[in-house]
């Protein structure tokens, strides 16, 4: 009996591909090239699945030219890459990667807004560079963490995570802001207050940010939102690119308006807007927060068993258009 054929787009674990191949014809990406809008659209005429990593658009110009698909596994959180209306227009399921990045994400999130809270990336290419001669009482002087205000704008999984450590590790207040409120259960486990944006910006010393990408939240944080922030607060960002307008943060940050930001994600990635390249006050990391061995290796187990799950047992683990199973 003919095995189902799919596409994985890019390069992945070995061993996950070997699962793969237990059940469909598969076409792996060995070379991990980067396919554009053509290749990935004529890889897939005759391909009833693909396993995407993020940064595969699926939209509607590419599923009229590809009938037989059927399932778009995401190896990431985030499907902002998915056009879901369309592919449930065109009866394709899209799945996703949630839940097993939360805990290794929320570390990162903190690892980022320590480092640019305490200029370590600043610091590290001060002494890199043979200019570290003497001490002196301000060098490098930052922002404590410690009984600071913590503000979460996003508080799903992630932005829990995050806010557990820093009320529960590090003694702060933590301050969140949401499209809505959690329950109160969920508040106290957290230690966090509810309020709106504008009274978060205005009174967060860091300012993390964990919110889903979409038409709604493309740059929540521009210029006006940057100018209610305090001098001295941090901004992090471990979201989705397009959630801050970066020529505007290059801006705040060259002119000192905030103290520093954290960065994971940028519009445009790979490609990062050159402004912020050349202000020393901002710690830049190339789309790593789930990066952990481990976690990569369970994300891409979960796309893989939504893949099985769904074309062998007509059952996917994170359906996100489950009305196409209907």
């Amino acid at each position: 009996m003919t095995k189902p054929r799919i596409l994985v787009a890019r390069a992945i674990f070995p061993e996950v591909i070997e699962r793969l191949k237990q059940h469909f014809d598969v076409e792996p990406n060995l070379t991990d090239e980067l396919l554009s809008k053509a290749q990935l659209t004529e890889k897939l005429r005759d391909k009833v699945g693909v396993f995407t990593t993020g940064g595969e658009r699926i939209d509607a110009e590419l599923l009229a030219a590809c009938p037989s698909l059927k399932i778009c596994a995401n190896m990431a959180v985030g499907y902002n890459n998915f056009d879901v209306p369309a592919m449930t227009a065109a009866g394709v399921l899209g799945t996703n990667a949630p839940d097993v990045l939360t805990e290794t994400t929320a570390d990162f999130g903190f690892a980022l807004l320590m480092a640019t809270a305490r200029r370590i990336s600043e610091s590290e290419h001060f002494l890199r560079a043979g200019k570290w001669t003497r001490w002196s009482y301000d060098m490098f002087a930052g922002s404590d963490i410690h009984g600071s205000t913590l503000g979460i704008i996003g508080m799903g999984r992630i932005g829990q995570g995050i806010a557990k450590r820093g009320a529960l590790g590090f003694g702060m207040k933590v301050l969140y802001h949401n499209r809505s409120r959690l329950d109160s259960i969920t508040e106290a486990e957290c230690k966090a207050r509810y309020v709106s944006k504008e009274e978060l910006l205005k009174t967060a010393d860091h300012v993390v940010l964990v919110v889903p990408y979409s038409a709604a939240s493309h740059h929540t944080i521009g210029a006006a939102e940057l100018a209610l922030m305090k001098p001295t607060a941090t901004l992090i960002n471990i979201a989705r690119g397009g959630i801050v307008d970066d020529a505007a943060l290059a801006k705040a940050l060259r002119e000192k308006r905030i103290a520093a930001a954290g960065l994971d994600v940028f519009e445009g990635e790979p490609k990062v807007h050159p402004n912020l390249l050349t202000v020393p006050n901002v710690v830049l990391t190339p789309h790593i927060a789930s990066a952990t061995l481990p976690t990569r290796l369970a994300m891409a187990n979960l796309a893989a068993d939504n893949l099985i799950g769904f074309l062998v047992n007509g059952k996917p683990l994170t359906p996100l258009n489950p009305e196409v199973l209907a």
